[in-house]
């Protein structure tokens, strides 16, 4: 089996492939410093509970946006697992894709992942949203190379910013407006409505912009946390695919050991 560590800026998830399946994931926060042995402790329970052993895991893969972290994960894998990991982007996990921008080396591991997942599963060109701890939103052309894209701060981090730097604003949760008023009368209210139709008026706008630079039909998928949560209040998606970044490591994966 294989065990895929996706590291962002806020969480790690690693789950469990038998083939193309995911069996069982698991998220913690990230914390670069956050020891080989620490993760063991956790993630051996967890794989137990789950019916499963170290001894079922032959394959690791780690994607990172969080390039401390991949010390400790490899620490974890020699370690515990008795595996040498394979690093998506680097030796012979390397992308496999064309990556058309100025600096190709600066594209962040989850939004390569994104686009080689992507444009495995659908057709066309394609406009990738991953709403993570900032918001991107990336074109894959019909070849499945990676053409550039936007980065934009996520919603939670525009949300910290706005009570974080004001004396008197509360902090509120982010779910679904219950009207669909735009003129609040509460401060409550009027900070959600800022914030959720401002943020849905933000990737409407952009995506529209960036479908007409394309200037060919695009379809739009739409993965991350919150992307189920925009889905129920706009049609702008395709599809919704959660598991993206961690198939585009199993698939990596696959074609590194083939």
């Amino acid at each position: 089996m294989l065990l895929a560590a996706d590291v962002g800026n806020t969480n790690v998830v690693f789950a469990l492939f038998d083939g193309t399946e995911i069996k069982a994931r698991w998220r913690i926060a990230t914390d670069a410093r956050r020891t080989g042995d620490e993760y063991a402790v956790w993630l051996l329970q967890l794989l137990e509970i789950e019916g499963y052993s170290r001894k079922d895991i032959g394959q690791i893969i780690i994607g990172s946006v969080v390039p401390r972290s991949i010390h400790n994960l490899s620490v974890l894998a020699r370690k515990y697992f008795g595996v040498e990991p394979m690093i998506a982007g680097a030796g012979g996990t390397d992308w496999g894709i064309e990556v058309d921008v100025d600096e190709p080396r600066s594209l962040g591991a989850d939004r390569a992942l994104n686009a080689i997942a992507a444009h495995a599963k659908y057709d066309g060109d394609l406009i990738v949203i991953d709403f993570g701890t900032a918001t991107t939103i990336d074109a894959v052309d019909f070849n499945g190379a990676y053409k550039g894209g936007i980065i934009a701060p996520g919603i939670n981090l525009s949300l910290d910013a706005l009570v974080g730097n004001t004396a008197k604003l509360p902090r509120i949760a982010i779910e679904k407006p219950s009207s669909k008023s735009v003129i609040g009368r509460n401060t409550e209210d009027q900070m959600l409505i800022g914030v959720f139709w401002g943020y849905v008026a933000l990737i409407e706008g952009l995506v529209a912009r960036m479908k007409k630079e394309i200037g060919r039909p695009a379809k739009v998928v739409a993965t991350g946390g919150l992307a189920l949560l925009f889905d129920e209040i706009t049609d702008l998606f395709d599809a919704v695919d959660s598991d993206l970044t961690l198939e585009g490591l199993a698939m990596l994966a696959e074609r590194a050991s083939s």
